[in-house]
């Protein structure tokens, strides 16, 4: 049975500022790529923060069937609201321990619904730091800014 993994990574030129977010899946059977397959996107004026959002909410929804995958991101923001925070967030009617709206709660409720029907280990790497998926996967994120930043074709 292979493993599912999904390398996830948002990028900013500017923060706010035109963004990308891109995302590896691959299948795994042992030391063997089973199948690969590339996602990015972008949006003109963006945050790094909603960039990695969209990455990791894009790599789940991307998943056919309910599969049991690890979401490996450089992202503390991510991996540490989707294992720990959101569940106070949740419990507050989406509002941080100091009552303030918790920020870009339209897309952490994205990434719960997009998560609820996976079984998902939530995996952080060090950003920038030579880890071929991540890099790969911050190369697909600068690739779906690009159309959005002035001044490149």
């Amino acid at each position: 049975m292979a493993e599912i993994f999904a390398y996830t990574d948002g990028a900013c030129s500017g923060n706010p500022g035109p963004g990308g977010w891109g995302a590896l899946l691959r299948a795994v059977d042992g030391d063997r790529i089973v199948k690969e397959r590339e996602l990015k996107g972008g949006e003109a004026n963006t945050t790094n923060n909603r960039m990695e959002l969209l990455a990791a909410i894009n790599a789940l929804a991307a998943l056919e069937r309910p599969s049991t995958i690890t979401v490996v991101t450089d992202s503390q923001y991510v991996r540490n609201g989707v294992t720990s925070w959101i569940h106070g967030w949740k419990k507050n009617g989406w509002k941080t321990a100091a009552r303030k709206p918790v920020k870009n709660a339209e897309l952490w409720q994205a990434l719960d619904q997009a998560q609820a029907r996976h079984s998902v280990t939530w995996r952080w790497v060090k950003g920038h730091a030579g880890h071929p998926e991540n890099e790969r996967a911050d190369a697909l994120a600068r690739a779906g800014m690009k159309p959005y930043k002035p001044g490149t074709d």
